[in-house]
């Protein structure tokens, strides 16, 4: 989807005042809530508006349609999963390589997991919004920061390159999306199980990039 198309789904305008963005707020959640328990097919706005606690005409004023509402809400998980593997990347930076890739990778499995629902219902409706796209725009935020902390490794011989970074977010990326599809409601230890092996995989992927190059 092109960037134009993206834009067309953003919200109508951007609260400013604390007020608005609590109607906004309530509204992103209410979304969510109707689409966890209706689905994507049976979400309409005025079950959001009901659920929300405003009225039809107050949402209009923020999201011209459902395809606004879901997309704003899949912007923002992923803006929130983005937040937290950046913050996890400028905390490990100048550790030992072994060390930064683990605190990254864990920060990202528990930001995907925290609400593993959503995660799920937004997976099965991303295509169609225009998903793919908004996950390269708002990945590059994870590149930047991932890059970053991968030149400040104590022990790396050389910095990996963008195209071994990007093969490293994309493996995650794919692992978690393998693990949720599979079941919306991964019990505490499969999460324990993939949280391990995927800290090891990119561990090791990351130590063979990372290697003195002849």
């Amino acid at each position: 989807m092109p960037a134009d198309a993206l834009l067309a789904l953003e919200p109508r305008k951007t609260p400013v005042q604390a007020r608005s963005t609590v109607t906004v707020q309530s509204i992103s959640e209410a979304t969510i809530q109707v689409l966890l328990s209706h689905g994507a097919e049976r979400l309409t706005t005025t079950r959001v508006a009901e659920r929300a606690g405003v009225s039809v005409g107050t949402l209009y004023q923020y999201f011209p349609n459902k395809r606004s509402l879901l997309f704003a809400v899949l912007e923002n998980h992923l803006n929130k999963v983005a937040a937290r593997v950046e913050v996890a990347c400028e905390s490990a930076r100048h550790k030992p390589l072994a060390e930064m890739i683990q605190e990254m990778v864990e920060a990202f499995v528990d930001a995907k997991m925290e609400r593993a629902d959503i995660s799920v219902a937004l997976y099965r409706i991303s295509t169609e919004l225009g998903g793919p796209a908004l996950v390269k725009q708002v990945g590059q935020r994870s590149r930047k920061a991932v890059e970053a902390m991968l030149e400040s490794a104590t022990d790396a011989k050389s910095p990996p390159d963008k195209f071994a970074v990007e093969i490293m977010l994309s493996a995650m990326a794919g692992a978690m999306r393998s693990l949720l599809e599979a079941g919306s409601n991964p019990s505490p230890a499969t999460v324990r199980k993939a949280r391990e092996q995927l800290v090891l995989l990119c561990q090791s992927y990351m130590a063979a990039a990372t290697a003195k190059r002849v």
